[in-house]
């Protein structure tokens, strides 16, 4: 890299790290603040729990039609407008949802930053990946993920030091001020390539092709188990933590700030290694063994100390920490002209995939006669036994050259 290309390359690193950590800011802030902010407004006992994982659910159904949305702009306007949209959008909805007196104006504020989180990130690796030559794509990445997870460890300890509300105001206008770094990010050149190209940005042609539906599948359904662990694992902890007989009250967020911080060393680490074996797929495979051990201690860590089960969610998030990869995969199976739709809505869908996954770990629970444990053992044996079929399936990308069109 040289000259200006290298001042393009080095700012867009920069505005896609600190975009991501505002959104993984304000997007795990919910987990974080669940309990108190639900019981200021009046909501009590298993009420709690159940309104709680209702506003999880709208979010994430936010996040999932926003992907669409935001995936598509991305091929069709730009990575930049989507990238700097996407941060203006969340921000604004996280500052009116600090004003919130209902769960219905609750809910409608979740659903909204849910539309808006869903851009940034995959507009960010997309517009890094176009940027960086192949062979150093993957330190990019690793950056920018490494980066944005820690924003989780921060809205931990915000919401420790200032009310509930005060964290969601200090979240959006972190994201404001975000805003004001926009000066000297360049657009992807491969995107200024492929203006011309037919059917950029076209959603449904993913799904018109078998063979291609297949490898969009296989992407989504990789990065399943990581929020079957947040979504479910850590956002639930207090819940599991009273079953489980820890020996104190768990709390959410600082379950989730364990859980993060080992995801920033994972997400390093796994980063690191894909580019030492310059391979993808076999840095994703030691994950999911790591995540099906750290998974099995989760559940058998009955009576243990407090401090000791924030290091089992520590060890958790660590076995997760594969979601740069798993991001970089999606961004290099795909040609220039789906390449942002793809990036976008592949790991809003992972996320998204929260809304079954708690509707099975709900059917679970009756299944099992209410037991939490075994309704979560059943739903993390699914979640990674598809994430390893769809590896089975996956191209090595790491050498790939991102230079070219899908062809319809």
């Amino acid at each position: 890299m040289k000259g200006s290309n290298k001042g393009a390359v080095i700012a867009a690193v920069i505005v896609a790290s600190l975009g991501y950590f505002v959104d993984i800011y304000d997007l795990l802030l919910f987990s974080i603040v669940r309990v108190p902010s639900l019981e200021s407004i009046g909501l009590r006992g298993q009420d709690v729990t159940d309104k709680g994982i209702l506003l999880l659910n709208v979010q994430m159904t936010g996040m999932l039609l926003g992907g669409i949305l935001w995936g598509v702009l991305g091929d069709r306007k730009g990575r930049l407008s989507v990238l700097f949209g996407s941060i203006f959008l969340y921000s604004a909805a996280n500052i009116a949802n600090g004003f919130v007196d209902s769960v219905w104006s609750y809910a409608l504020w979740r659903f909204i930053a849910g539309l808006g989180l869903a851009g940034e990130l995959g507009a960010g690796i997309t517009l890094v990946a176009e940027l960086m030559p192949k062979e150093k794509r993957g330190y990019a990445t690793t950056i920018v993920a490494a980066v944005g997870i820690s924003g989780a460890v921060a809205a931990y300890f915000v919401a420790q030091h200032f009310s509930w509300r005060t964290s969601f105001f200090i979240g959006g206008g972190l994201g404001l001020l975000l805003l004001l770094l926009r000066i000297g990010v360049a657009e992807s050149g491969m995107f200024g390539s492929a203006k011309q190209a037919d059917s950029r940005g076209n959603f449904l042609a993913l799904f018109a092709n078998g063979k291609r539906f297949l490898k969009y599948l296989r992407c989504i359904l990789i990065g399943v188990p990581l929020w079957f662990v947040v979504g479910v694992l850590i956002t639930l902890s207090p819940e599991f933590g009273k079953v489980l007989g820890i020996r104190g009250d768990v709390n959410a967020g600082a379950a989730v700030a364990w859980c993060y911080g080992g995801l920033v060393v994972g997400d390093i680490f796994s980063g690191a290694l894909s580019q030492l074996l310059k391979s993808r797929i076999r840095v994703v495979y030691v994950y999911l063994f790591c995540c099906m051990a750290a998974v099995s201690i989760y559940f058998l860590a009955s009576g243990i100390s407090l401090q000791l089960f924030y290091w089992v969610c520590g060890l958790l998030g660590f076995s997760v920490g594969y979601w740069v990869v798993f991001m970089t995969i999606a961004t290099e199976q795909f040609g220039t002209n789906i390449r942002a739709t793809v990036t976008t809505t592949v790991p809003n869908f992972v996320r998204g995939a929260v809304v079954p996954l708690t509707f099975l770990f709900q059917s679970m629970q009756l299944l099992f006669n209410g037991s939490l444990v075994y309704a979560g053992i059943s739903v993390g044996i699914i979640c990674l036994a598809l994430a390893f079929w769809s590896l089975a399936g996956m191209q090595e990308t790491f050498h790939k050259d991102l230079d070219y069109l899908e062809e319809w």
